[in-house]
């Protein structure tokens, strides 16, 4: 059904194409009239015989040579490479787009909006070097801002794919300004440097690239983790603290996420009390299961199983959560062994098999964009390629 659609469209494009073709030619007989009139191409009628055959590919490659190029058709023949490129048949399309090309009669901004459609080509067909080529061909050279903006885009795209972050970030500085939205993808990139520095051991150039990053964008978590994971490293671990207590207001959903970074800190700052503290002002925050589990074990740790099961009970009423009971079950199984019973209860080793099995099957992380799903986090989504829309998953089944 999508190709009959497809081919409807194409054939339309065609035809007036085809028609702008014969007005052109018009137009040139009126003013040459001792000229013979212009005559329907015998290739238009070869290609309707070979669409009334169901040949439809042999129809739109028989109607593409019919069509003359000149200023009037050639945004047809664009039309007709992006349907190919569509389609999935991005070698044909750049078989097009290369044709219109090698026509010296084209204005320059044709052959500017042509070379931006090959470049979409290449990129289809995994060409990167030569898609890169025309788009910056098109950068040095195109007057027409819109042309130029839409080409510096697809260029951030290209190196973005690529990894080459220090020419993402080049490329994209004259868009900071015009577009806010472009300040988070660069903070990545530099989040992408600093990372780079960190494993060839070069701590203060990875720490400059940080704070640049929370310069283009104040709300990313991913450079104050790193920051922290940085100031431990050094033995300041008071700093890494309270970097970290900055998270919940960049972004609260990412509490989960910094909050084995944060107990790390506490732990190695030999200060459990604060860490007790810190989790029950999250928890007033962001009542999310990770930070109820992070607290009860410290609770079961420090006073003991019931003490922890009271607790996490009653933070379940308020805040109900799959991963929650499973682990409230566990402490219940637990109590049972310590009092001295000789087998578990049958009814929580049910339970416990229950949950067990639908936290097996559940997403920890989902991009807000587009609905992707991962159990770990990915700065980056790997379907819509956004940066900074997986977090964790929240709700009964979630945090």
């Amino acid at each position: 059904m999508q190709d009959a659609v497809l081919l409807g469209v194409l054939l339309t494009a065609i035809v007036l194409g085809f028609a702008l073709g014969v007005r052109h030619a018009t137009r040139r007989q009126r003013q040459a009239p001792l000229s013979r009139p212009p005559d329907l191409s015998r290739e238009y009628f070869v290609g309707l015989n070979y669409l009334l055959n169901e040949q439809p590919d042999e129809a739109i490659n028989t109607f593409i040579h019919a069509l003359d190029i000149n200023s009037e058709t050639a945004e047809t023949h664009i039309a007709l490479g992006k349907l190919f490129r569509a389609r999935g048949e991005a070698d044909k399309a750049v078989s097009i787009h290369q044709n219109l090309l090698a026509r010296p009669a084209l204005s320059a901004e044709t052959n500017e909006h042509v070379q931006l459609e090959l470049a979409r080509d290449f990129i289809a067909l995994g060409v990167h070097d030569r898609a890169q080529r025309l788009l910056r061909s098109v950068l040095d050279h195109s007057s027409s801002e819109p042309l130029c903006l839409e080409a510096r885009r697809l260029l951030i795209d290209l190196l973005e794919r690529e990894n080459d972050w220090h020419e993402a970030l080049e490329t994209a500085q004259p868009l900071m300004k015009l577009q806010p939205a472009m300040r988070r993808p660069a903070a990545h990139w530099l989040c992408e440097l600093a990372e780079q520095e960190i494993a060839q051991a070069s701590r203060p150039l990875a720490r400059k690239h940080l704070k640049k990053a929370l310069q283009f964008d104040e709300r990313c978590v991913r450079a104050t983790l790193l920051l922290a994971e940085l100031d431990m490293e050094n033995g300041h671990h008071d700093k890494a603290i309270e970097r970290l207590d900055h998270i919940p207001q960049q972004d609260i959903a990412h509490v989960p996420t910094m909050l084995p970074v944060l107990q790390r800190a506490y732990t190695r700052n030999d200060d459990l009390d604060g860490l007790e503290n810190h989790l029950y002002r999250l928890l007033g925050q962001a009542p999310y299961t990770s930070v109820m589990i992070t607290l009860g074990a410290l609770i079961h740790q420090r006073e003991g199983v019931d003490n922890a099961i009271e607790r996490i009970g009653t933070w379940l009423r308020e805040a109900p959560s799959l991963g929650g009971l499973d682990y409230l079950v566990d402490l219940y199984l637990e109590s049972e062994k310590l009092s001295g019973k000789a087998s578990p209860d049958t009814r929580l080793l049910l339970l416990k098999h229950h949950t067990d099995q639908l936290l097996s099957d559940r997403h920890r992380h989902r991009c807000r964009r587009c609905g992707f799903n991962s159990d770990s986090l990915s700065w980056q989504c790997p379907s819509c390629r956004r940066w900074g829309t997986i977090k964790p998953v929240t709700g009964v089944q979630g945090e």
